[in-house]
């Protein structure tokens, strides 16, 4: 099995691509890119050289990972999300040596037109609502919004929100899939069924 390419799209020599992904319109992948098996690349993504994509992962249209960017298994990065990857820009003064890198764990959601300010780790399954700019890490199954992001709430694994305080004790039990989670001062944990 191999991995589906539109004719528009541009993939370097040297680019790893597992087996079942999708490239889609416009899309240009770098030749050092490692990018895992059944990924979708949306229309006008660009994928640096110094980029990881894990399995499973969806990057919807107009948006572009660079360098010093890792995403884990099923990241789903919505329209027009925004990655960065130096933290002071400037036009005259490259600074390619002070890229920071940033971390995105395993089925987190990046809502649409969200930024994501370089040197950052987001954390498993948390999530981002759309516009949001995370400039600081943020939590396994963390929900943030806003500008600056803030965390409102907590998130299941499914992407339901959970009823439970944002810190301090207490239990939630996923309406979708039944999961129960544990809230424990600032840190929530899935529980594992035997």
């Amino acid at each position: 099995m191999a991995f589906y390419q539109h004719p528009s799209a541009i993939v370097d020599d040297g680019a790893q691509i597992g087996d079942g992904s999708r490239i889609w319109h416009f899309v240009h992948v770098c030749g050092a890119a490692r990018i895992g098996k059944g990924v979708s690349l949306g229309q006008n993504v660009f994928v640096g050289n110094k980029v990881v994509i894990g399995d499973h992962c969806k990057i919807q249209n107009n948006v572009s990972v660079y360098d010093n960017v890792t995403l884990e298994e099923g990241v789903f990065c919505g329209p027009s999300m925004v990655f960065t990857n130096v933290y002071n820009p400037r036009s005259l003064i490259e600074r390619k040596s002070e890229y920071r890198d940033t971390l995105v764990r395993k089925g987190a959601t990046l809502g649409a037109n969200c930024t994501i300010v370089c040197g950052v780790t987001v954390g498993e399954f948390a999530f981002i609502g759309a516009g949001a700019v995370v400039n600081k890490d943020v939590p396994a199954y963390a929900l943030m919004v806003g500008v600056p992001a803030r965390q409102v709430g907590w998130m299941s694994e499914h992407g339901e929100q959970l009823d439970v305080p944002l810190q301090g004790h207490g239990e939630a039990i996923c309406p979708h899939s039944g999961a129960r989670y544990i809230l424990n001062g600032n840190v929530l944990t899935k529980l594992e069924t035997q």
